[in-house]
């Protein structure tokens, strides 16, 4: 059986778990990682020399990256093709969006976890406060210009590119109280909102 490491609030580890739920493949998922620790040990780091999470096992068969584990799922379980694009334009297109969710939104998701929502209200710095809001409504406008054209950052249908960036909008959309509207991305996640491993991995509180 495959088994995840990693703390099920991450936004990455969410990422695996949900499209485990998706393609209904079994597996065990073990906590690691923030208040867990266990990211240092000899043991975790012979697995993941990055010391991050997820780290995927299968069998005898280990890897990192929460994208890559994405692509090796579908790759290996997703017979029906029920998360991936048709088509090589079709395919780059939903990687395309994949490799922005990490590259770009990520770290600024990141950012605002670590220096805004888990740093005690006194001693936020306000400039620095903002600036990650900025850079992230940049990024979101990106995100909901392209769902005005196709329904899903997957194309027509819902799909890997989905799943690799619902997660890190959940923490923004959760926090941001006051935020510009993006109408958009407002329907494409409410239509996430439907879908019961959805509802299970992703929409849990944050922490």
């Amino acid at each position: 059986m495959l088994t995840v490491w990693g703390r099920k609030n991450s936004s990455n580890v969410k990422k695996v778990l949900w499209c485990l739920e998706e393609l209904n493949v079994a597996y065990n998922q073990k906590d690691v990682g923030g208040p867990f620790g266990g990211l240092d040990t000899p043991e975790y780091k012979k697995m993941n020399p990055n010391s991050t999470i997820p780290t995927l096992q299968d069998d005898d068969f280990t890897l990192w990256e929460s994208n890559a584990i994405l692509r090796y799922l579908t790759e290996k379980f997703d017979q029906s093709h029920l998360l991936v694009a048709q088509g090589i334009q079709e395919r780059a297109a939903a990687d395309k969006w994949m490799d922005w969710g990490c590259g770009s939104l990520f770290d600024n998701i990141k950012q605002m976890m670590n220096k805004i929502v888990r740093v005690p209200v006194d001693e936020r710095d306000p400039e620095t406060a903002r600036v990650i809001y900025q850079n992230i409504e940049k990024l979101l406008t990106i995100a909901d210009d392209a769902l005005a054209n196709q329904p899903y950052f997957n194309g027509q249908n819902f799909g890997i590119a989905d799943i690799a960036i619902a997660p890190l909008f959940y923490p923004w959309h959760e926090i941001v109280t006051e935020r510009p509207e993006f109408p958009h991305l407002e329907r494409w996640f409410n239509q996430l909102k439907t879908r019961p491993a959805f509802q299970k991995i992703v929409l849990i509180p944050l922490k």
